[in-house]
Protein backbone atom coordinates (compact mmCIF):
# COMPACT_ATOMS: atom_id res chain seq x y z
CA UNK A 1 0.00 0.00 0.00
CA UNK A 2 3.05 2.47 0.64
CA UNK A 3 4.79 1.82 -2.88
CA UNK A 4 0.96 2.71 -4.27
CA UNK A 5 0.91 5.89 -2.33
CA UNK A 6 4.58 6.86 -3.19
CA UNK A 7 4.20 6.09 -6.81
CA UNK A 8 0.72 8.29 -7.02
CA UNK A 9 2.56 11.37 -5.03
CA UNK A 10 5.42 11.08 -7.96
CA UNK A 11 3.20 11.00 -10.72
CA UNK A 12 0.95 14.20 -9.23
CA UNK A 13 3.74 15.89 -8.60
CA UNK A 14 5.65 14.95 -12.25
CA UNK A 15 2.05 16.38 -13.50
CA UNK A 16 2.40 19.30 -11.23
CA UNK A 17 5.77 20.06 -13.04
CA UNK A 18 4.65 19.41 -16.54
CA UNK A 19 1.32 21.93 -16.08
CA UNK A 20 3.35 25.59 -16.75
CA UNK A 21 5.82 23.66 -19.99
CA UNK A 22 2.29 22.72 -21.49
CA UNK A 23 1.03 26.13 -20.13
CA UNK A 24 3.93 27.91 -21.90
CA UNK A 25 4.07 25.93 -25.35
CA UNK A 26 0.83 26.54 -26.04
CA UNK A 27 1.27 30.38 -24.91
CA UNK A 28 4.53 30.43 -27.26
CA UNK A 29 2.10 28.69 -30.36
CA UNK A 30 1.88 30.36 -33.50
CA UNK A 31 -1.97 30.90 -34.42
CA UNK A 32 -3.13 29.99 -37.59
CA UNK A 33 -5.53 31.44 -39.79
CA UNK A 34 -6.90 29.47 -43.10
CA UNK A 35 -9.43 31.51 -45.32
CA UNK A 36 -10.88 29.03 -48.57
CA UNK A 37 -12.58 31.14 -51.29
CA UNK A 38 -14.54 29.20 -53.35
CA UNK A 39 -15.52 30.76 -56.43
CA UNK A 40 -18.41 30.55 -58.99
CA UNK A 41 -16.53 31.33 -62.15
CA UNK A 42 -19.37 30.96 -65.07
CA UNK A 43 -19.85 33.42 -67.51
CA UNK A 44 -21.99 35.50 -65.33
CA UNK A 45 -19.57 35.85 -62.77
CA UNK A 46 -16.75 37.99 -64.53
CA UNK A 47 -17.31 41.22 -63.07
CA UNK A 48 -17.15 40.04 -59.56
CA UNK A 49 -13.96 37.65 -60.11
CA UNK A 50 -11.98 40.91 -62.04
CA UNK A 51 -13.08 42.74 -58.60
CA UNK A 52 -11.27 40.05 -56.58
CA UNK A 53 -7.95 40.19 -58.54
CA UNK A 54 -7.88 43.90 -58.07
CA UNK A 55 -8.61 43.63 -54.07
CA UNK A 56 -7.29 40.35 -52.86
CA UNK A 57 -3.79 41.87 -51.27
CA UNK A 58 -6.42 44.00 -49.76
CA UNK A 59 -8.22 40.81 -47.70
CA UNK A 60 -5.11 39.39 -47.10
CA UNK A 61 -3.92 42.38 -45.35
CA UNK A 62 -7.10 42.66 -43.39
CA UNK A 63 -5.83 39.05 -41.50
CA UNK A 64 -2.28 40.47 -41.02
CA UNK A 65 -3.68 43.49 -39.47
CA UNK A 66 -6.62 41.26 -37.46
CA UNK A 67 -3.50 38.91 -36.21
CA UNK A 68 -0.67 39.91 -36.94
CA UNK A 69 1.55 37.13 -35.60
CA UNK A 70 -0.43 34.37 -36.92
CA UNK A 71 0.40 32.00 -40.52
CA UNK A 72 -1.69 33.00 -42.63
CA UNK A 73 -3.03 30.58 -45.23
CA UNK A 74 -5.10 30.65 -48.18
CA UNK A 75 -6.75 28.42 -50.75
CA UNK A 76 -8.84 28.60 -53.98
CA UNK A 77 -11.71 26.23 -55.69
CA UNK A 78 -12.84 27.56 -58.52
CA UNK A 79 -16.15 25.75 -59.66
CA UNK A 80 -18.84 25.30 -62.87
CA UNK A 81 -20.62 22.59 -63.61
CA UNK A 82 -20.36 19.16 -65.48
CA UNK A 83 -19.84 19.36 -69.00
CA UNK A 84 -18.04 23.04 -68.80
CA UNK A 85 -14.18 22.88 -68.86
CA UNK A 86 -13.73 21.89 -65.25
CA UNK A 87 -16.28 21.10 -62.64
CA UNK A 88 -13.67 22.43 -59.39
CA UNK A 89 -10.32 23.46 -59.55
CA UNK A 90 -8.45 23.38 -56.91
CA UNK A 91 -5.36 25.49 -55.71
CA UNK A 92 -4.68 24.08 -51.46
CA UNK A 93 -4.10 26.16 -48.77
CA UNK A 94 -0.59 27.34 -48.42
CA UNK A 95 1.38 30.37 -47.09
CA UNK A 96 2.45 30.83 -50.62
CA UNK A 97 0.11 34.01 -50.92
CA UNK A 98 1.65 35.51 -54.26
CA UNK A 99 1.22 31.74 -55.81
CA UNK A 100 -2.80 32.00 -54.76
CA UNK A 101 -2.84 35.44 -56.55
CA UNK A 102 -1.29 34.02 -59.35
CA UNK A 103 -3.72 31.44 -59.97
CA UNK A 104 -6.65 33.38 -59.29
CA UNK A 105 -5.28 35.92 -61.85
CA UNK A 106 -5.04 32.72 -64.54
CA UNK A 107 -8.77 32.09 -63.91
CA UNK A 108 -11.76 33.64 -66.51
CA UNK A 109 -15.41 33.49 -66.20
CA UNK A 110 -16.72 31.09 -68.67
CA UNK A 111 -19.20 28.69 -69.38
CA UNK A 112 -22.01 27.83 -67.77
CA UNK A 113 -25.18 26.67 -69.31
CA UNK A 114 -27.98 25.97 -67.51
CA UNK A 115 -29.19 27.45 -64.17
CA UNK A 116 -27.65 25.73 -61.46
CA UNK A 117 -24.20 24.96 -60.73
CA UNK A 118 -21.79 22.11 -58.70
CA UNK A 119 -22.26 23.95 -56.08
CA UNK A 120 -21.95 20.60 -53.96
CA UNK A 121 -18.98 19.09 -55.34
CA UNK A 122 -17.37 22.25 -54.55
CA UNK A 123 -18.22 22.48 -51.36
CA UNK A 124 -17.01 18.93 -50.30
CA UNK A 125 -13.91 19.34 -52.43
CA UNK A 126 -13.42 22.54 -49.80
CA UNK A 127 -14.37 20.60 -47.14
CA UNK A 128 -13.14 16.98 -47.18
CA UNK A 129 -9.57 17.57 -49.80
CA UNK A 130 -7.91 20.69 -48.42
CA UNK A 131 -5.77 20.53 -46.14
CA UNK A 132 -7.02 21.83 -42.62
CA UNK A 133 -4.47 22.23 -40.26
CA UNK A 134 -5.09 19.83 -37.12
CA UNK A 135 -4.39 23.02 -34.66
CA UNK A 136 -7.25 23.38 -32.15
CA UNK A 137 -6.86 27.43 -32.06
CA UNK A 138 -6.47 27.82 -35.58
CA UNK A 139 -9.47 30.40 -37.66
CA UNK A 140 -10.89 28.20 -40.96
CA UNK A 141 -12.89 30.15 -42.59
CA UNK A 142 -15.20 29.71 -46.58
CA UNK A 143 -16.48 32.18 -48.85
CA UNK A 144 -18.79 30.91 -50.70
CA UNK A 145 -19.31 33.26 -53.90
CA UNK A 146 -21.97 32.65 -56.72
CA UNK A 147 -25.29 33.64 -58.08
CA UNK A 148 -26.93 30.48 -58.70
CA UNK A 149 -28.08 27.37 -56.61
CA UNK A 150 -26.51 24.05 -56.20
CA UNK A 151 -27.64 21.14 -58.70
CA UNK A 152 -29.71 18.65 -56.39
CA UNK A 153 -30.45 16.14 -58.95
CA UNK A 154 -26.65 15.05 -59.42
CA UNK A 155 -26.71 11.61 -57.56
CA UNK A 156 -23.33 10.99 -57.28
CA UNK A 157 -22.92 14.68 -55.12
CA UNK A 158 -22.22 14.61 -51.09
CA UNK A 159 -25.18 17.14 -50.65
CA UNK A 160 -24.44 20.62 -48.96
CA UNK A 161 -25.81 19.87 -45.80
CA UNK A 162 -24.34 16.71 -45.41
CA UNK A 163 -20.99 18.22 -46.19
CA UNK A 164 -21.54 21.58 -43.57
CA UNK A 165 -22.13 18.90 -40.75
CA UNK A 166 -18.97 17.61 -41.21
CA UNK A 167 -17.40 21.58 -41.30
CA UNK A 168 -18.85 22.34 -37.82
CA UNK A 169 -16.84 19.24 -36.53
CA UNK A 170 -14.30 20.57 -37.86
CA UNK A 171 -14.70 23.76 -36.62
CA UNK A 172 -14.49 25.16 -40.31
CA UNK A 173 -17.10 28.53 -40.78
CA UNK A 174 -18.47 28.79 -43.92
CA UNK A 175 -20.25 31.74 -45.48
CA UNK A 176 -22.34 32.10 -48.23
CA UNK A 177 -22.10 35.37 -50.39
CA UNK A 178 -24.76 35.70 -53.18
CA UNK A 179 -24.00 37.61 -56.50
CA UNK A 180 -27.18 39.07 -57.43
CA UNK A 181 -30.95 38.30 -56.43
CA UNK A 182 -32.20 35.21 -57.68
CA UNK A 183 -34.70 34.03 -54.80
CA UNK A 184 -33.99 30.24 -55.47
CA UNK A 185 -30.23 31.40 -54.55
CA UNK A 186 -30.65 33.70 -51.48
CA UNK A 187 -32.77 30.51 -49.97
CA UNK A 188 -30.27 28.06 -50.31
CA UNK A 189 -27.22 30.65 -49.72
CA UNK A 190 -29.17 31.64 -46.66
CA UNK A 191 -29.26 27.40 -45.77
CA UNK A 192 -25.77 27.33 -46.25
CA UNK A 193 -24.89 30.21 -43.95
CA UNK A 194 -26.96 28.80 -41.08
CA UNK A 195 -25.77 25.41 -41.37
CA UNK A 196 -21.99 26.67 -41.73
CA UNK A 197 -22.39 28.84 -38.76
CA UNK A 198 -21.35 31.74 -41.19
CA UNK A 199 -22.76 34.66 -42.67
CA UNK A 200 -25.29 35.42 -45.83
CA UNK A 201 -24.23 38.31 -47.39
CA UNK A 202 -25.99 39.74 -50.78
CA UNK A 203 -23.92 41.67 -53.12
CA UNK A 204 -24.24 43.25 -56.65
CA UNK A 205 -24.40 40.85 -59.55
CA UNK A 206 -20.81 42.62 -60.26
CA UNK A 207 -19.21 42.44 -57.15
CA UNK A 208 -20.36 46.32 -56.16
CA UNK A 209 -18.02 48.88 -56.80
CA UNK A 210 -14.71 47.88 -55.91
CA UNK A 211 -12.96 51.08 -54.65
CA UNK A 212 -8.89 51.37 -55.67
CA UNK A 213 -7.70 54.31 -53.07
CA UNK A 214 -4.97 55.90 -54.76
CA UNK A 215 -2.41 57.38 -51.88
CA UNK A 216 0.58 59.99 -52.50
CA UNK A 217 2.54 57.17 -51.41
CA UNK A 218 1.85 54.08 -53.70
CA UNK A 219 4.91 54.87 -55.99
CA UNK A 220 7.71 55.19 -53.01
CA UNK A 221 6.18 52.21 -51.65
CA UNK A 222 6.14 50.08 -54.94
CA UNK A 223 9.70 51.43 -55.59
CA UNK A 224 11.74 50.29 -52.26
CA UNK A 225 9.14 46.77 -52.50
CA UNK A 226 11.44 46.70 -55.81
CA UNK A 227 14.31 47.19 -53.97
CA UNK A 228 13.90 44.93 -51.42
CA UNK A 229 12.58 42.25 -54.15
CA UNK A 230 16.54 42.93 -55.60
CA UNK A 231 17.61 41.38 -51.93
CA UNK A 232 15.95 37.90 -52.74
CA UNK A 233 18.20 34.95 -53.35
CA UNK A 234 16.40 32.25 -54.87
CA UNK A 235 18.02 28.23 -54.45
CA UNK A 236 16.90 24.91 -55.10
CA UNK A 237 15.88 22.92 -57.97
CA UNK A 238 15.67 24.87 -61.02
CA UNK A 239 12.03 24.70 -61.14
CA UNK A 240 11.91 26.09 -57.49
CA UNK A 241 14.51 29.16 -58.48
CA UNK A 242 12.44 29.90 -61.63
CA UNK A 243 9.48 30.54 -59.84
CA UNK A 244 11.24 32.54 -56.98
CA UNK A 245 12.28 34.70 -59.48
CA UNK A 246 8.95 34.89 -61.30
CA UNK A 247 7.67 36.22 -57.84
CA UNK A 248 9.72 39.03 -57.79
CA UNK A 249 8.92 40.31 -61.04
CA UNK A 250 4.95 39.91 -59.78
CA UNK A 251 4.79 43.41 -58.29
CA UNK A 252 6.03 45.27 -61.82
CA UNK A 253 3.52 43.35 -63.41
CA UNK A 254 1.03 44.63 -61.14
CA UNK A 255 2.23 47.82 -60.75
CA UNK A 256 2.22 48.04 -64.37
CA UNK A 257 -2.05 47.10 -64.94
CA UNK A 258 -2.98 49.01 -61.16
CA UNK A 259 -0.90 50.82 -59.00
CA UNK A 260 -3.07 50.64 -56.32
CA UNK A 261 -3.36 47.23 -56.04
CA UNK A 262 0.88 46.60 -55.95
CA UNK A 263 1.10 49.15 -53.11
CA UNK A 264 -1.51 46.31 -51.12
CA UNK A 265 0.77 43.91 -52.11
CA UNK A 266 3.80 45.28 -50.93
CA UNK A 267 1.92 46.79 -48.11
CA UNK A 268 0.82 43.55 -46.82
CA UNK A 269 4.79 42.01 -47.61
CA UNK A 270 6.02 44.51 -45.32
CA UNK A 271 3.51 43.99 -42.24
CA UNK A 272 4.66 39.74 -43.21
CA UNK A 273 8.36 40.65 -42.88
CA UNK A 274 8.17 41.88 -39.12
CA UNK A 275 7.41 38.56 -38.46
CA UNK A 276 8.64 36.13 -41.25
CA UNK A 277 11.67 38.64 -42.86
CA UNK A 278 10.39 37.24 -46.28
CA UNK A 279 10.37 39.42 -49.31
CA UNK A 280 8.32 36.43 -51.55
CA UNK A 281 5.75 33.89 -50.45
CA UNK A 282 6.02 31.07 -49.55
CA UNK A 283 9.30 29.00 -49.86
CA UNK A 284 12.93 29.41 -52.38
CA UNK A 285 14.53 32.74 -51.23
CA UNK A 286 17.57 31.93 -48.99
CA UNK A 287 17.86 35.54 -47.23
CA UNK A 288 14.44 34.83 -46.10
CA UNK A 289 15.37 31.36 -44.67
CA UNK A 290 18.68 31.68 -43.17
CA UNK A 291 17.80 34.89 -41.29
CA UNK A 292 14.82 32.57 -39.76
CA UNK A 293 16.95 29.74 -39.32
CA UNK A 294 14.84 27.88 -41.54
CA UNK A 295 17.90 26.47 -42.95
CA UNK A 296 21.46 26.75 -42.80
CA UNK A 297 24.11 27.68 -45.63
CA UNK A 298 26.57 24.79 -44.46
CA UNK A 299 23.88 22.58 -45.26
CA UNK A 300 23.13 23.33 -48.92
CA UNK A 301 24.22 21.24 -51.69
CA UNK A 302 26.36 23.68 -54.05
CA UNK A 303 24.14 22.93 -57.36
CA UNK A 304 21.37 24.49 -55.45
CA UNK A 305 23.01 27.86 -54.63
CA UNK A 306 22.73 30.54 -57.50
CA UNK A 307 25.75 30.70 -59.91
CA UNK A 308 26.84 34.60 -58.49
CA UNK A 309 26.69 32.79 -54.85
CA UNK A 310 28.50 29.54 -56.33
CA UNK A 311 30.89 31.06 -58.06
CA UNK A 312 31.89 32.79 -54.14
CA UNK A 313 34.58 31.35 -52.32
CA UNK A 314 33.14 29.26 -49.55
CA UNK A 315 34.01 31.97 -46.61
CA UNK A 316 32.11 35.28 -48.53
CA UNK A 317 28.67 33.11 -49.04
CA UNK A 318 27.76 34.03 -45.97
CA UNK A 319 29.09 37.62 -46.11
CA UNK A 320 26.74 37.86 -48.71
CA UNK A 321 23.71 36.87 -47.21
CA UNK A 322 24.41 39.14 -44.29
CA UNK A 323 24.58 42.28 -46.64
CA UNK A 324 21.11 41.50 -48.26
CA UNK A 325 19.65 40.70 -44.98
CA UNK A 326 21.21 44.14 -43.51
CA UNK A 327 19.80 45.64 -46.87
CA UNK A 328 16.33 44.13 -46.35
CA UNK A 329 15.88 45.25 -42.93
CA UNK A 330 16.99 48.90 -43.67
CA UNK A 331 14.57 49.14 -46.97
CA UNK A 332 11.82 47.09 -44.89
CA UNK A 333 12.18 49.88 -42.03
CA UNK A 334 11.41 53.06 -44.40
CA UNK A 335 9.08 51.07 -46.05
CA UNK A 336 6.96 50.43 -42.41
CA UNK A 337 6.77 54.37 -42.06
CA UNK A 338 5.32 54.75 -45.39
CA UNK A 339 2.88 52.40 -44.92
CA UNK A 340 1.85 53.44 -41.85
CA UNK A 341 0.80 56.89 -43.71
CA UNK A 342 -0.83 54.63 -46.74
CA UNK A 343 -3.09 53.00 -43.93
CA UNK A 344 -3.97 56.36 -41.92
CA UNK A 345 -4.87 58.05 -45.94
CA UNK A 346 -7.08 55.02 -47.00
CA UNK A 347 -8.24 54.79 -43.28
CA UNK A 348 -9.50 58.75 -43.81
CA UNK A 349 -10.98 58.69 -47.11
CA UNK A 350 -13.19 55.34 -46.23
CA UNK A 351 -14.74 58.01 -43.83
CA UNK A 352 -15.91 60.33 -46.27
CA UNK A 353 -17.50 57.09 -48.40
CA UNK A 354 -20.96 56.84 -49.40
CA UNK A 355 -22.87 55.15 -47.00
CA UNK A 356 -25.73 54.46 -49.19
CA UNK A 357 -23.56 52.48 -52.15
CA UNK A 358 -23.90 48.83 -51.97
CA UNK A 359 -21.37 46.82 -50.16
CA UNK A 360 -18.65 45.45 -52.26
CA UNK A 361 -16.79 42.21 -52.27
CA UNK A 362 -14.11 43.09 -50.73
CA UNK A 363 -15.70 45.46 -48.05
CA UNK A 364 -17.77 42.43 -46.98
CA UNK A 365 -14.95 39.93 -46.59
CA UNK A 366 -12.96 42.31 -45.21
CA UNK A 367 -15.58 43.44 -42.47
CA UNK A 368 -16.67 39.41 -41.95
CA UNK A 369 -13.15 38.15 -41.27
CA UNK A 370 -11.92 40.99 -38.59
CA UNK A 371 -15.19 39.59 -36.70
CA UNK A 372 -14.54 35.57 -37.19
CA UNK A 373 -10.69 35.79 -36.62
CA UNK A 374 -11.59 37.14 -33.14
CA UNK A 375 -14.14 35.16 -32.36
Amino acid sequence: MKSVITMRAQILVLAFFMLPAISISKANAKPTVEVAFVLDTTGSMGGLIEGAKRKIWSIATTIVDTNPDADIRMALVAYRDIGDDYVTKTFDLTLDIQDIYGNLLALNARGGGDWPESVNEALDVTVNKLKWSKNDDARRIVFLVGDAPPHMDYAQDTKYPVTLKVAKQRDIIVNAVQAGTASDTARVWQDIAQLGNGRYIPIPQDGGEVVMIETPYDEDIIILQRDINGTVIPYGPPKLQKRTEDKTRQLAQVAAAAPSAASDMASYLNKRARVSSEAVTGDGDLVSDISSGREQLASLKDEYLPENLRNLPAGKRQAEIDKQMQNRKALNDRLTALVQKRDAFIAEKRKTANPAKPASFDRVVEDTLKAQIKR
